[in-house]
């Protein structure tokens, strides 16, 4: 039998109460406002048949899962990986090899990639991850540094040429990735799931063992943790994503070279994230698309398109430390938040 004040009480509850209704935050409403953007911009490029910026586009997205992994690491672990165009570029070369002697599979190039990927990053996160701070950021440049002149000086590489007249990737067998269009979707797919995964991730115990390392390192050590084997485990992480973003690279363009591994790469990755939002995670992906726009814009005006990125990036760091999205979700996760309460006041 039950009690007569809990039944009471339950009946008397609101419905709002017994159920809360799960409500999108700012930063899910940002993501989606990205991703249904890319889509409409697609579509457009479609309609007019412009296929110059479908593949601009298809290539800041790409540089765009180069500046996520910075960000798993300078956003949520606290490290500034000064090298981390070294697996963007080892994941390309990866790729180009593949496609070029073995295989046109789009697929397999990625997985091949993939798996050089994290063997690298295992190995460069042995000798890193044990430095902390300034220290961390120079031995990860110093990394890319040492391979990028090795394959620099590798003649079996194409040297200072690179990779040239990569075949085009197939999606199956048989079937080629299609028109930019095709790829261009194909690329916002993998990007999607990249940034999905780390959403997760930052959900999980892992995540949030991440975020404590990042605030209090010697704290988490206190408690018990092995601080050491969650940052290598985002290390190898990072270093996942940004090989396989950069072998869509070779299949975007045709030809990959030592280039791609220099530190111009890896700093624009640390501002793409900085202009967009350190830690927001899908901040990094509209730096990336800003900052790619403009370059093209202004370098179609100018050889100087740097002093307008360095400017932009002086305003952003002294006005908006937090970067672009790191001020706007704050702002719309209070509208949500007073709309919501609007809302609930009149029913």
């Amino acid at each position: 039998m039950s009690h007569p004040i809990t039944t009471t009480a339950v009946a008397a509850a609101p419905a709002a109460h017994r159920a809360p209704a799960r409500r999108l935050s700012a930063a899910s409403w940002l993501a989606i406002v990205f991703f249904a953007g890319a889509l409409l911009f697609g579509a457009v490029a479609l309609a007019l048949g412009d296929v110059f910026y479908l593949r601009l586009a298809t290539e800041a997205l790409i540089f765009g899962g180069l500046a996520l992994s910075v960000d798993l690491l300078l956003g949520r672990v606290g490290l500034l990986p000064l090298g981390q165009a070294l697996f963007f570029g080892l994941g390309a070369y990866v790729s180009a090899l593949v496609l070029k002697h073995w295989t046109d599979s789009l697929w397999l190039a990625l997985a091949v990639a993939l798996v050089f990927s994290a063997l690298a990053g295992l190995v460069g996160g042995l000798i890193a991850i044990r430095s902390k701070g300034v220290y961390f950021a120079l031995i990860s440049f110093g990394l890319a540094q040492v391979i990028s002149k090795l394959i620099y000086n590798t003649r079996e590489l194409g040297a200072s040429d690179g990779i040239i007249g990569v075949p085009a990737a197939a999606i199956a067998p048989g079937l080629g990735s299609g028109t930019p269009q095709v790829f261009f979707l194909l690329v916002l797919g993998l990007i999607g799931a990249f940034y999905l995964a780390l959403r997760y991730l930052m959900d999980t115990p892992m995540g949030r063992q991440l975020d404590a390392i990042r605030i209090n390192e010697h704290r988490v050590a206190f408690l018990g943790v092995d601080a050491w084997r969650y940052k290598l485990g985002a290390f190898v992480a990072a270093a996942c994503i940004a090989g396989v973003s950069g072998a869509l690279y070779p299949m975007l363009r045709g030809f990959v070279s030592p280039e791609l591994m220099f530190f111009q790469v890896s700093g624009h990755a640390v501002i793409n994230v900085i202009v967009g939002g350190t830690g927001t995670l899908i901040g990094p992906l509209y730096g990336s698309a800003i900052l790619t726009g403009l370059r093209s814009v202004v370098g179609s005006f100018t050889a100087h398109h740097h002093i307008v990125i360095g400017v932009l990036f002086v305003v952003v760091v002294i006005l908006m430390p937090r970067g672009l999205i790191g001020y706007a979700t704050p702002v719309l996760q209070r509208w949500l938040d007073r709309r919501h309460h609007s809302a609930g006041d009149r029913t």
